[in-house]
């Protein structure tokens, strides 16, 4: 019956039989689909959006969950027409901003009279940074309403770039599923389009 060694036992055995030194095992950089484990900070901090701005936080979007309560640091008391340029002067950190009277329109009566300003930078951001079909979830403390955001393919409407995306809304046992479009405006800034 074969006996199975270990790595370690082995090249001990090895180097005591034959007097060579076998050297230790080298770690190796993790493969592209893992994540970077503090590297991304020290080497290259920024991230790098849908139209090529680079933001330095990605406020966990890229991850898969946005944090709400980060977001809302941010954004405070800006109001709805707010660059996200602009958003996060100082000691805050830029975040994209997702604006349009026409939420309601666009994405639902129900979820756009709920929809709340830290929510709709959680959309915006996660069209800015998150790959197409990439889920993005978060929940609303002050509402209970939870969110599941999936950007799809983009596309070129007036020389802007655009993208659509889906979005969920679980509140109170029900469940809202709509289908929007967003155009980036300005650096930052997306609007809803019909």
């Amino acid at each position: 019956m074969p006996v199975q060694l270990s790595h370690r036992f082995a090249a001990a055995v090895l180097a005591a039989t034959f007097g060579v030194p076998i050297a230790p095992s080298a770690y190796a950089d993790p493969p592209s689909w893992a994540p970077a484990h503090g590297w991304r900070k020290k080497h290259d901090p920024d991230y790098v959006g849908y139209t090529g701005k680079k933001w330095p936080d990605d406020y966990g979007v890229v991850s898969g969950h946005c944090n709400y309560e980060a977001v809302g640091a941010v954004v405070g008391g800006a109001v709805g027409g707010a660059i996200g340029s602009s958003v996060g002067k100082g000691d805050n950190k830029p975040i994209a901003i997702l604006v349009g009277s026409v939420v309601g329109a666009v994405i639902g009566a129900k979820i756009g009279r709920d929809i709340e300003q830290q929510d709709r930078s959680c959309i915006a951001h996660s069209l800015e940074l998150a790959q197409d079909r990439t889920r993005v979830t978060w929940e609303n403390p002050n509402t209970g309403v939870k969110y599941l955001l999936t950007p799809k393919s983009g596309f070129e409407r007036e020389g802007l770039h655009c993208r659509a995306f889906e979005l969920r809304r679980s509140a109170g046992g029900s469940t809202e599923t709509s289908q929007g479009k967003a155009c980036q405006s300005q650096e930052g800034r997306w609007d809803l389009v019909t």
